[in-house]
Formats: structure tokens, C-alpha cells, sequence
């Protein structure tokens, strides 16, 4: 795995680029994130995030370890959508019921989230991420249709599932 974040990437045919997020992006990213909450409840995942995930302090965390990323709009600067990338072995992904891929190192895609102003959001993380390492694994509640999909649409297959610390479970995907 490549060993480097991607500051900032310019896709221009979109209008927009992926950059890191800053702390100054925080109320931005409140919005986002409560869009995408409201999004979930709307379409029978109202338990997944809760009223409040992700917390200001978890979101601060990825900031400062350069993993939280943000959809920008190329002219005017407004924010669409938020992704964690995170590099290294994700703990709760070492038990599955099922099976992994592969135990290669990979790269987790966490708190996915879009205001739902721009189309395509999850193709253009999945291809970002790539940039950094083709193996990727992610996670979504199992009623979270919309995510099931789009990990799916976007060459994931589903390889079990996995616990969260809290015990709740989870969907495991995997992209090689």
C-alpha cells in the first residue's frame, strides 16, 4: 500500500475536488452529515447513525490523523459530501463470519456522507481511494440499502459480517 495521503485532487469534468478536511470544516460538515442522516431515515435506516454520528470529536480525530476527505465544488467552495479513508488493519474487521479476499493490507472507507447535491459520490471515493491502494474493505448496516448498492455497483462483493466494538453487526465488502 502506498504510503501518503492525497492533499488535494482536482476533477475538474465533475466541477469539484477531494481534499483533505480541516477543523474550519467542521459546520459544513454537520450539515452534511445530518443531510445523509436524514437521508438514511427516509429510506428505513434510521438506526445506524442515530440522531448525532458522527460526533464532532470522531470527526476532529480523522482530521487530525489526515484520513477525513470532502467533496469541493471547484467555483465557490461549497461542500457536498465527507469519507474517511483509513489506512491499516480496522479491528473489528479481524473477525468475520465469513471469509476476506485476501489479508493483504487494505484501506477501510468509513462515513460516507452527501448532501445529496452531487450524483455519483460513492464511484468517485471508490476510484480516490484506489489512488492509495486497490485493496479496499468497508462496512454498512443491512438496512442501508442504498450503500449495499452502490458497494456492489462499484465492484464490492459482500464477505460476511463483521461486529462493531458496540456489538451491533455489520456487512463486510470487499474490493480487490
Amino acid at each position: 500500500m502506498k504510503d501518503f495521503v492525497v492533499d488535494d485532487l482536482n476533477l475538474n469534468e465533475k466541477n469539484y475536488k477531494i481534499r483533505l478536511a480541516a477543523a474550519e470544516d467542521l459546520p459544513e460538515l454537520r450539515r452534511i452529515y445530518a443531510a445523509a442522516r436524514e437521508f438514511m431515515a427516509e429510506h428505513g435506516n434510521a438506526g445506524q447513525w442515530g440522531a448525532n454520528f458522527p460526533p464532532d470529536e470522531l470527526l476532529l480525530s480523522h482530521i487530525s490523523r489526515r484520513e477525513l476527505y470532502v467533496f469541493e465544488e471547484i467555483s465557490g467552495g461549497k461542500l457536498h459530501a465527507a469519507f474517511a479513508l483509513v489506512q491499516g488493519e480496522e479491528p473489528t474487521y479481524r473477525k468475520i463470519k465469513g471469509s476476506w479476499l485476501s489479508s493483504a493490507p487494505y484501506l477501510t472507507i468509513h462515513r460516507v456522507a452527501s448532501d445529496g447535491a452531487t450524483r455519483g459520490v460513492f464511484s468517485e471515493i471508490v476510484k480516490f481511494a484506489e489512488i492509495i491502494c486497490p485493496h479496499l474493505r468497508a462496512d454498512t448496516h443491512e438496512k442501508n440499502a442504498a450503500m449495499r448498492a452502490a458497494l456492489i455497483k462499484n465492484g464490492f462483493s459482500e464477505r460476511g459480517e463483521i461486529l462493531l466494538l458496540s456489538g451491533s453487526p455489520r456487512l463486510a465488502y470487499e474490493k480487490l
